[in-house]
């Protein structure tokens, strides 16, 4: 079986820019910026085309501080939805120009209110602008518009009502009896891994030179009213390797525990260190364990927890299983998800499959649902 790891000087200036904290004369920047790295960024990708998605160039709507403060009641804590090293999420409704019926209710959006100052922030600030602007799939969260003004930078997405993976998979097992929600079942739990890769896969083949996504994680895969996944925070991506490049150099950007090896040693980044995040959430997915756990003692490494059942994953795919599952999911089809994760976790690059690989193993898992009238017991591999 292959084995797995663990955590222990090609630029393109289409994605670079000046930090958005105002020019020489110290003047913010113009508001319109985002749309037009928006439409570089248009102008450098090229739809291979796999039915799923597109590459165009759009406009986005330019909201006004007023505008967007006025929406979330001056930024209430009332209305926040979660924060980070990023910043914070407000959730609230807006009129929209194309909102032809007067009478209709607004609609609901979340506004990412980012850190203020610091080059990084402005960065990633324009490159998840024109990303979103320019890239449409129905596994990546859709961008409504944004707000670049005096030193505020605010992105507005369409709401996704259940949150994220994150808040869903990480939870303490519900007492009997009350009144939680219950833990995401097994076929929930293979269409998120399936809506995730159909969004990888699009990055990374349907458009050229390819996008590589850098920072997949469960608190970025947002969840819609149905459980389908969709794909955010795209302020760390980068345009891939293309001619006769094989990767990309940078400096090396992701999450502890998800950040691919040979990415984090040597800098050199290409599609397959997406491949290999995907596998350690993949990885989550089956087991309700997170990446990194600073509470969990000696298992706070996911992947060394894991690497004796994966390495002999044929015989002891069972103890990878989440209990929150309660045993209710198909045997043959853990055991084939768990084979598709350590592949991904291979420590050889090349090795690891592609995102189209990926798919359609998840597919064959999808076919095989965990049905209530199924026994909880092993079946022969």
């Amino acid at each position: 079986m292959p084995r797995c790891f663990s955590w222990a000087g090609h630029r393109l200036p289409i994605l670079t820019c000046v930090p958005c904290t105002g020019d020489a004369a110290g003047r913010p920047c113009s508001p319109s910026s985002p749309s037009s790295h928006a439409a570089e960024t248009s102008m450098s990708l090229r739809h291979r085309g796999d039915g799923s998605g597109s590459v165009a160039g759009r406009a986005a709507r330019k909201f006004t501080l007023e505008q967007l403060s006025a929406a979330t009641d001056g930024f209430s804590a009332s209305n926040l939805l979660g924060q980070g090293g990023f910043g914070r999420v407000y959730r609230c409704h807006l009129r929209l120009d194309d909102d032809d019926d007067e009478a209709a209710a607004p609609t609901p959006v979340a506004v990412k209110q980012l850190c203020r100052g610091g080059a990084q922030g402005s960065r990633e600030f324009v490159v998840e602008c024109a990303m979103l602007m320019t890239l449409r799939h129905p596994n990546l969260v859709a961008l409504v518009g944004y707000c670049a003004q005096a030193q505020e930078r605010l992105l507005v997405y369409e709401l996704l009502p259940r949150g994220s993976l994150d808040a869903h998979l990480f939870r303490p097992l519900p007492a009997q009896g009350n009144g939680d929600r219950p833990a995401l079942e097994w076929n929930t739990r293979v269409k998120i891994a399936h809506g995730a890769a159909r969004a990888l896969r699009y990055l990374h083949e349907a458009v050229s030179p390819p996008v590589i996504y850098r920072d997949l994680k469960p608190s970025n895969i947002l969840l819609a009213d149905d459980f389908t996944a969709k794909l955010s925070d795209l302020g760390l991506a980068r345009m891939g390797p293309s001619g006769d490049d094989t990767h990309v150099s940078t400096r090396v950007m992701g999450t502890l525990g998800y950040c691919a090896p040979d990415y984090a040693l040597t800098g050199r980044l290409t599609v397959k260190s997406d491949v290999y995040s995907f596998g350690v959430v993949l990885l989550e997915l089956i087991t309700g364990r997170r990446a990194f756990d600073p509470d969990a003692g000696d298992e706070r490494r996911l992947l060394d927890w894991a690497r004796p059942y994966l390495g002999d994953v044929r015989k002891m795919y069972g103890r990878l299983a989440d209990p929150a599952l309660r045993g209710r999911f198909p045997r043959r089809a853990l055991y084939q998800l768990a084979v598709v994760a350590s592949l991904c976790l291979h420590d050889r690059p090349n090795l690891r499959p592609t995102m189209s690989d990926v798919t359609r193993a998840i597919d064959h898992v999808a076919s095989q649902p965990w049905q209530t009238h199924h026994r909880a017991k092993s079946c022969q591999i």
